[in-house]
């Protein structure tokens, strides 16, 4: 009896060191190749002034925690199928078999190994993902709120926050908040004008921002009837904003799982369900991992590792089709949660029964035409 108990103690903390070993390597190489990624994507963004250059640590750091309920699945399922894979290879299934270990043994130790880890991906994607999103959001509106003299900078041509107006400044004096080579184009009330100068300044007069600019002239063209006046000016003043396009509406996945139950609109069903998936999901993956692990002598060692990336994108492509139809009202969220993940349990679980049981639809059809009765008939 102590024997068959030191065994089983044996066979679990083997199954979970080794799920241990595969997934951290598995999330240091993923998080690394994500981080990478958006690293580059928020430069780009910056560079086209989508986000503040000096909060590209920022944007990136809550990218990456919004995607960590994704990438902690992944990592789940590659260990998964990437340990098994590599204990098929080793022949140390082969041990396991001949002590009286089935396939659905190791359904224990995996979930015993898993479960902190389902349960953390299932609070990421309900508490973490939509706090993540939220922040990324503040961010980028608190820098689209910038009034028109902060959107400038030296040397670039720059858009108002009403859209109404480019700027551009040719460099800054030093020591002085005056600019040189200053130039405005605008269309307002059906009038186009183009104005440049040798320099300018700000000044405040009554609350309000104006860009008062010095020795230049003004070309203004009447978009009706094409008619155009030049005019030069020593001084002349106009109006900025120094307020920037207010933002009230958050997207769907900037808004906390308890407004979701509470607005029960179609679009923020299809992210509750979403987010609801992806905590079953890692669960299946789970199993799915259980049940497409082999290793095949005259196929390719990867080739494992192939489908079960292949099966991973369908997977979690299906669950994005299925929100993008909740979203639609094509579908119930109902549906979307318990017919996918549902019908994708079922399958798993009797994949894995199968492969248990070593059972074939093909050695069933070879026994039934070999069955004497069957001739006769």
């Amino acid at each position: 009896m102590m024997a068959f108990l030191d065994s089983n103690m044996l066979f679990d903390s083997t199954i979970r060191q080794e799920l241990s070993r595969q997934f951290v390597a598995t999330m240091v190489v993923m998080v690394t190749v994500v981080m990478t990624i958006i690293l580059i994507r928020t430069f780009g963004q910056a560079s086209r002034g989508q986000v503040n250059p000096t909060e590209v640590s920022l944007v990136m750091g809550y990218t990456i925690l919004g995607y960590f309920p994704s990438l902690m699945t992944m990592a789940l399922f590659i260990s998964c199928v990437g340990t098994l894979s590599r204990m098929y290879n080793d022949s140390e299934m082969v041990i396991w078999f001949s002590s009286g270990n089935g396939l659905m043994s190791f359904l224990k130790p995996i979930l015993h190994f898993a479960w902190p880890y389902v349960l953390t991906v299932s609070l990421m994607a309900l508490l973490v993902w939509p706090w993540a999103n939220f922040q990324i959001q503040d961010l980028r509106q608190r820098f689209e709120k910038r009034g028109d003299l902060e959107r400038v900078s030296p040397g670039e041509f720059q858009e108002s926050a009403n859209g109404l107006r480019v700027f551009f400044i040719d460099k800054h004096i030093v020591g002085d908040i005056g600019k040189s080579n200053v130039f405005i184009a605008s269309t307002e009330k059906n009038k186009q004008s183009m104005t440049s100068s040798q320099s300018g300044r700000i000044e405040t007069i009554n609350n309000e921002n104006y860009l008062i600019l010095n020795n230049g002239q003004r070309l203004e063209t009447d978009l009706a009837t094409q008619e155009f006046k030049l005019s030069e000016f020593v001084e002349y003043g106009t109006q900025v904003s120094n307020k920037g396009v207010l933002f009230d509406e958050k997207t769907p996945s900037a808004i906390s799982t308890w407004d979701l139950i509470k607005n029960p609109r179609p679009t923020y069903l299809g992210e509750l369900g979403w987010r609801i998936s992806i905590g079953i999901a890692a669960f299946n993956f789970l199993l799915i991992g259980l049940a497409v692990a082999h290793m095949n002598p005259r196929a390719a060692k990867s080739s494992s590792m192939i489908y079960s990336l292949l099966i991973f994108l369908i997977y979690f492509n299906l669950i994005n089709l299925c929100q993008a139809w909740v979203s639609a009202g094509k579908i119930n969220i109902f549906v979307q949660i318990l017919g996918l993940n549902g019908c994708v349990f079922l399958m798993a679980y009797l994949w894995l029964t199968q492969r248990n049981l070593n059972f074939s639809w093909k050695s069933l059809g070879k026994r039934v035409v070999t069955d004497p009765d069957v001739k006769s008939l």
